[in-house]
């Protein structure tokens, strides 16, 4: 069984165990689950149900591994030819890491 959900702008397709990384967002200290109810396509046992944007009654329930896991570092580096002016920095993404527990459909 697997399941397509949308999280910020972006689809992921997941299946039962999946770990992902979703953007960061506030959750408390003592959150455990993170309820994802925009799912765009269910498929069970060949039985694919798709939604029209949205599949009804349908939610993919992940629990939560890490609140705020960082992705890995970004370089840019920027110069002008010739000038002597240049510019290196650096970027972490935060993430908060899904594992997915179970798929409603």
């Amino acid at each position: 069984m697997y399941a397509v959900i949308e999280d910020s702008g972006r689809q992921f397709r997941v299946n039962e165990g999946d770990v992902i990384d979703v953007d960061l967002r506030d959750i408390a200290d003592d959150q455990k689950e993170i309820q994802f109810e925009r799912v765009l396509l269910v498929s069970a046992e060949g039985d694919v149900k798709i939604g029209t944007p949205l599949v009804e009654g349908a939610s993919v329930v992940g629990e939560v591994v890490d609140p705020e896991a960082k992705g890995e570092k970004i370089h840019t580096y920027y110069w002008r030819r010739r000038k002597g002016s240049q510019k290196k920095t650096g970027h972490r993404q935060r993430y908060v890491r899904v594992r997915i527990a179970k798929i409603q459909a």
